[in-house]
C-alpha cells in the first residue's frame, strides 16, 4: 500500500517495487488474508440473493479447486481457463490456478465460438471453470469443463506453488481493436504493478468503509486487475454483480445494496449515466479509462456524481501506468494524469528519444505490470518495443509531467496538413445537448487527405435533420481550432464497440471509406 502522504512527486521519488524472489498472487489476494483476518468480508455477491464471502471461504473455494484441478491432471505451467461473470466462483477459480502454479485464462461470457475457439486452441487450455451456461458454450470443444457449483469437490488445504515475480500467471487476450486477439502473457508481479495506479485513482483507495465495484467484466484485465484482485489484496470488499449490459437501474441498485464507495466506470458507462441524468450519491471516489472523458465529463461528474473523476490509462500489455488523483493534484482538463510511481513513461520520437512535442506514448522495460511476452509470438513481442520502451500505439504530448491522449496511432486524423486527434472533437461534440454519444474518424479525400467525420448517437428526445447535422459541425468550429470542425455528420442508432466499451474507431473509418468508395465507383 502506498505510504499515505499528500506529496506525489515525494511518492514518486521515494517509491521502489516490493518483489520478493517468492511471490504468488494467490496469496497475495487470499492466503495471506485468510490467516490474518479470516472472517474479513472479501467479496460481496450480489448475483443472487446478497452473500458476503469471507477470506478464510474464499481460500475453502480455491483449495477445492485446486484439488479437483490437480485431480483432472493440472500441474505447473498448464493454462487454466475460466468462463465465469463476476462472482466469488470466479476469483477462487484464478486463485486455484495460481495455487498449482498454472495459468489461468480469463474467458468472456459473451463470446461466441469463434471468439471462444481462438483463445482456447490458441491457448492451449485442457480444462476450463466455467458454470451450467458455460458449460453449454464450451459442448462443442474438446476441453475438461468443471462446474463447481455440481462438481464433487473434496476438502483440504492445498500449499501455493513457490513461484517467482516472472512466473507465469495469466494470459490475458487483447480486445483485438488494433489486429487479432494476442494472448498478453504476465508474470505474478502484475498485481504488485497495478496497486499504485489503482491506489491512486480511487484517492488512495483503503479507507475505512471503501467498497469497490465495476460493471467492467472481470474477464478483462480492467474488471479483473483494476478491480477484483487489487481490492482483495488491499483488504477493500468487492461487490461482484453480473450485468450482461449496462443498464442505469441496475448500476444504481448494486451502488445501493452493495455500499459501494469506489467505482471504476468504463466511458461509455459514464455517458449512459449522463445521458440518462442519473445521480449518484455517496460515492467516495470514480475512476476512469479506456478512452479519454474531457472537460464536458469531468463537469458533469462532480456535479452529478460528487467527485472528481480520475482517469487512469493503460493497456493489457502493461496497465494502470498513468493515473489523475484528485486527492493529490489538481485535475486537468483533456489531460489523463501523471506517470504512477514505478513506471516510466515518456512520448518518444521514431528513434526511441524522448520529446517534448507530439509522439508515441511508451513505456519504460521495468514497470512491474509489463507483460513477460506475447504468447508464442516471439517477433511481435520484439515489435513492441523500441529499444528499452514498450510502444502502446497511442499518440500523446506530455505537458508539465501529465500524460495528454491524443489518440490511436492509426485514429489520428490527417487534414489539409493538419494531424487531429479525434479525442478533442468528439469531447466537444458531447457538450452539445443533443448528443448522447458520438464516434469521429478520417474519412479519405482527394484534396485534403482526410476529412473530419462524426458519428452521432442523439438522445431519445432528438430527432435527426439536415439542420441539426451543420449546427453540430458550427459548433464545434466555435469551440476548437477551424480545420478540427467535422465537414460531415452522420446520425446512427449505436456505435461500434469492444465488449469494454471503446468505440471501434478502426469499424468507423472502414465505413467512411466504404462511402469514399460509393460515391468514385
Amino acid at each position: 500500500m502506498l505510504p499515505r502522504r499528500r506529496d506525489f512527486e515525494g511518492l514518486r521519488r521515494d517509491f521502489r517495487w516490493d518483489l520478493p524472489a517468492r511471490l504468488n498472487m494467490a496469496s497475495q489476494v487470499c492466503d495471506d488474508w485468510a490467516e490474518r483476518a479470516p472472517g474479513k468480508v472479501a467479496i460481496i455477491d450480489l448475483s443472487g440473493p446478497r452473500t458476503e464471502v469471507s477470506y478464510a471461504e474464499l481460500r475453502d473455494m480455491a483449495d477445492r479447486l485446486a484439488l479437483a484441478l490437480r485431480a483432472r491432471g493440472v500441474a505447473e505451467g498448464d493454462r487454466v481457463g475460466v468462463l465465469r461473470a463476476q462472482g466469488a466462483w470466479c476469483a477462487a477459480a484464478h486463485v486455484a490456478a495460481w495455487k498449482l502454479g498454472a495459468i489461468s485464462v480469463p474467458l468472456f461470457k459473451l463470446f461466441r465460438e469463434d471468439a471462444l475457439a481462438s483463445r482456447l486452441t490458441d491457448s492451449g487450455a485442457g480444462v476450463v471453470v466455467t458454470d451450467t451456461e458455460g458449460a453449454g458454450m464450451l459442448a462443442p470443444f474438446a476441453v475438461d469443463v468443471l462446474v463447481p457449483e455440481t462438481a464433487r469437490l473434496p476438502e483440504g488445504r492445498v500449499e501455493t506453488a513457490e513461484t517467482a515475480p516472472d512466473t507465469p500467471a495469466i494470459l490475458i487476450y487483447t480486445s483485438g481493436t488494433t489486429g487479432s486477439p494476442k494472448g498478453a502473457l504476465h508474470g505474478h508481479r502484475l498485481l504488485t504493478g497495478h496497486l499504485p495506479g489503482v491506489e491512486l485513482s480511487h484517492d488512495l483507495l483503503g479507507a475505512p468503509e471503501d467498497c469497490l465495484w465495476t460493471p467492467a467484466d472481470w474477464a478483462w484485465i480492467g474488471g479483473l486487475f483494476d478491480v477484483a484482485m487489487p481490492a482483495l489484496a488491499l483488504g477493500v470488499p468487492v461487490v461482484a454483480a453480473r450485468m450482461a449490459r449496462f443498464e442505469v437501474g441496475e448500476c444504481l441498485r448494486i451502488i445501493r445494496e452493495g455500499s459501494v464507495r469506489n467505482v471504476f466506470f468504463p466511458p461509455t458507462a459514464l455517458r449512459m449515466l449522463k445521458a440518462a441524468g442519473a445521480e449518484v450519491p455517496g460515492l467516495r471516489s470514480v475512476a476512469s479509462g479506456g478512452e479519454p472523458l474531457g472537460a464536458e465529463m469531468l463537469d458533469w461528474g462532480r456535479r452529478a456524481l460528487g467527485v472528481t473523476i480520475n482517469e487512469f490509462y493503460g493497456q493489457t500489455e502493461c496497465n494502470m501506468v498513468v493515473s489523475a488523483c484528485a486527492a493529490l493534484y489538481p485535475v486537468r482538463p483533456g489531460a489523463i494524469g501523471r506517470p504512477v510511481p514505478g513506471h516510466d513513461v515518456a512520448v518518444i520520437d521514431p528513434a526511441g528519444a524522448v520529446t517534448e512535442g507530439e509522439g508515441d506514448v511508451a513505456i519504460g522495460r521495468g514497470s512491474a505490470s509489463m507483460m513477460l511476452e506475447y504468447w508464442r509470438k516471439p517477433e511481435e513481442t520484439a515489435a513492441k518495443f523500441r529499444g528499452d520502451w514498450m510502444v502502446t500505439g497511442d499518440r500523446g504530448v506530455m505537458e508539465d509531467g501529465t500524460l495528454r491522449f491524443l489518440g490511436r496511432e492509426d485514429d489520428v486524423i490527417t487534414s489539409a496538413g493538419y494531424r487531429i486527434g479525434p479525442a478533442e472533437i468528439e469531447d466537444c461534440l458531447l457538450k452539445h445537448p443533443a448528443v448522447a454519444t458520438c464516434g469521429v474518424v478520417g474519412k479519405p479525400d482527394p484534396v485534403r487527405t482526410e476529412i473530419v467525420k462524426g458519428y452521432i448517437v442523439l438522445r431519445d428526445d432528438v430527432q435527426p435533420s439536415d439542420e441539426l447535422a451543420q449546427a453540430l459541425m458550427a459548433f464545434v468550429g466555435a469551440h476548437l481550432a477551424s480545420y478540427s470542425r467535422p465537414r460531415e455528420i452522420a446520425f446512427v442508432e449505436a456505435l461500434p464497440m469492444t465488449v469494454t466499451g471503446k468505440v471501434i474507431r478502426k469499424a468507423l473509418k472502414a465505413r467512411a471509406a466504404a462511402e469514399t468508395e460509393d460515391v468514385t465507383t
